[in-house]
């Protein structure tokens, strides 16, 4: 009776919170994967900068301080 009645109510109770913690976690992780699309996008366009910086003669010390890329990848931009 009452006490089949209380499992069954907990047990429906434990699945919709799973439920809910997967789909949370779900929209977590695309969050997380829109934000590092963003952050990849923006660091692709650093580099962009950072090419035309150099064709345009800049000085490694300025492109590297207004582009904020590491001189290790200055020095790989340089040597394509």
């Amino acid at each position: 009776g009452r006490e089949e009645g209380r499992e069954e109510g907990r047990e429906e109770g434990r699945e919709e919170g799973r439920e809910e913690g997967r789909e949370e976690g779900r929209e977590e992780g695309r969050e997380e994967g829109r934000e590092e699309g963003r952050e990849e996008g923006r660091h692709e366009e650093r580099l962009e900068t950072a090419k035309l910086m150099i064709s345009e003669g800049f000085s490694d010390d300025v492109i590297v301080k207004m582009t904020k890329i590491s001189r290790q990848e200055l020095g790989e931009l340089k040597n394509v």
